[in-house]
């Protein structure tokens, strides 16, 4: 046999194989570009993805641990089988565990976390340490009953038991209108206590008007801007864009002030005789629809108006050249194209008005508030960030449930913002 010789290995001018020569410029170049991104992935990373797991961190989070308060009872707890109110024992180790936190003033740490879950119970627990300092010998479970009967309730004994880890269901059961029982069952909380489902049917109801209000007024005005000169439809652009100069809070307060009573809207309506009295549009439904679609009109036109310019006229030519009408033309042949760019612009002013706080907040009434009102609240007046998280994971939860259910019935490959 006659043995092959290997070629020969192409060499540069430095005589480095040309191969690894092109390795290390194809991983120096790859590291430039990656070192270009850096700064917006951290960016992204800083304030997106961790504000996001830190809200959902605290959702389940639970962070006065009363296991350190309540040692002793919470060990005797690990035996109850929760069938009925515990034994002497448990009495005993709530006795001593009440008398040590009377001296290190922790009290008021164990009754407002069962406050979470016990209306009322805060005032009754640091009464109790009090009168549990008196206590010299048992029996213990007669005495502590006696001193307030919310200690012979099945539910107080459950609730503290529950409370014996870290993490928590609390606040997002509590922000779905649920709560668990002295069986840990789900349960309905009473109906004068559920706001929250209301108040979620209502931001969801509210952002699909403005929505559909967005798309009837701005898809008629994106033809509008593809078919005319570019002289006038970059003249009528300006108009559209007009909002976009001026802050939020400044076209809320300009609302906020036509809409009233004795305002230029209320004002013309009387004066064309539409209404011989003042129609109610501030501190209402209408008002805040009214003031949310101007804001969010140009979200959802531009790309509607984006896609219609890529639309060639000749399409609708060609279906009235084969015998189609002009409305049979349009809808058959030209608004299916404009699809992609109805429901980029449909989903992201829905989505912005899911978050909507300042406009509903002066606009809107009482019973208009809506999901971020109730966040800041939480956050602001009650400083119970776990409630504001919980509320807060459950609108972003629901967001990427209905951008599912889009991505399986439309799809997300045909949307597009242009």
């Amino acid at each position: 046999m006659v043995a092959t010789t290997a070629p020969d290995i192409v060499r540069t001018a430095d005589g480095v194989p040309l191969k690894q020569k092109l390795q290390r410029v194809e991983r120096s170049r790859q590291l430039k570009a990656f070192g270009l991104v850096m700064p917006l992935l951290l960016f992204i990373l800083l304030s997106f993805a961790l504000p996001i797991l830190t809200m959902l961190k605290n959702a389940i989070d639970d962070p006065e641990d009363i296991s350190q308060v309540l040692p002793a009872t919470m060990r005797a707890l690990q035996s109850w089988n929760g069938q009925d109110i515990p034994d002497e024992a448990a009495f005993a180790a709530l006795a001593a565990d009440l008398k040590q936190a009377q001296k290190d003033k922790t009290a008021a740490l164990v009754g407002k976390r069962l406050n979470y879950e016990i209306s009322g119970i805060r005032s009754k627990v640091i009464a109790s340490a009090r009168k549990a300092e008196k206590l010299e010998a048992g029996p213990y479970k007669d005495a502590i009953i006696a001193m307030d009967p919310v200690w012979g309730e099945r539910d107080t004994w459950a609730t503290i038991k529950r409370a014996d880890s870290p993490w928590t269901s609390f606040y997002l059961l509590a922000a779905l209108d649920m709560q668990r029982d002295a069986d840990n069952s789900l349960e309905s909380v009473p109906a004068e206590r559920s706001i929250y489902k209301t108040v979620f049917v209502r931001t969801f109801w509210i952002a699909f008007q403005v929505t559909l209000a967005t798309l009837i007024l701005g898809f008629p005005v994106a033809y509008l801007l593809a078919k005319l000169p570019t002289r006038y439809s970059n003249l009528l652009m300006i108009f559209v864009l007009l909002p976009f100069w001026t802050s939020l809070l400044v076209r809320t307060t300009a609302w906020f002030v036509l809409l009233q009573d004795n305002g230029l809207i209320n004002e013309m309506i009387q004066l064309l005789h539409l209404s011989s009295e003042p129609v109610r549009l501030i501190f209402s439904r209408l008002g805040t629809i009214i003031a949310m679609t101007h804001i969010q009109l140009p979200f959802t036109l531009l790309p509607i108006y984006s896609v219609m310019k890529t639309i060639s006229p000749s399409h609708v030519r060609a279906a009235r050249s084969l015998g189609a009408g002009p409305f049979y033309a349009f809808w058959r042949v030209y608004f299916p194209q404009t699809v992609p760019g109805i429901a980029a612009g449909c989903l992201l002013t829905f989505i912005l008005c899911l978050g909507y706080y300042i406009t509903p907040a002066l606009v809107g009434g009482a019973t208009d508030q809506m999901v971020s009102n109730l966040v800041a609240t939480a956050i602001n007046q009650e400083n119970n960030w776990g409630k504001a998280s919980a509320l807060g994971g459950i609108l972003l939860a629901a967001t990427l449930v209905l951008y599912s259910v889009y991505n399986r019935l439309v799809g997300v490959d045909k949307m597009k913002f242009g």
